[in-house]
């Protein structure tokens, strides 16, 4: 029997679904694979807020320093990083450069 070759990977709910090289598709179900130890453990919904909160310190500190002509707009020994970059992390862990909010939510 010819070997066949997995050409894609879907996910839905309960279920990964692979469709190999000649069109055939299989639906297997994830609950009997993951075991409870698999997931991982440490970090909490309430924490997660924590993170915008500590995005924002973050945010506090640079604009501190950069205040007082400690830092420029870059960052790293070569200047591999800009104040641009910087500003995106930070908003895609959820803070605010502009308007730093220090409330844990």
């Amino acid at each position: 029997m010819p070997e066949s070759t997995v050409v894609k990977i879907e996910y839905e709910p309960e279920y990964i679904i692979t469709t190999d090289d000649g069109g055939r598709k299989a639906r297997s179900k994830i609950a009997p694979v993951i075991r409870a130890e698999d997931v991982p453990t440490g970090l909490t919904y309430l924490q997660v807020g924590a993170i915008t909160t500590l995005a924002n310190l973050i945010v506090v500190l640079i604009r501190t320093l950069i205040d007082k002509q400690v830092l420029d707009e870059s960052f790293l020994e070569d200047d591999d990083l800009d104040l641009d970059a910087l500003i995106q992390v930070i908003e895609e862990m959820g803070g605010a450069y502009h308007d730093p909010d220090l409330t844990v939510s």
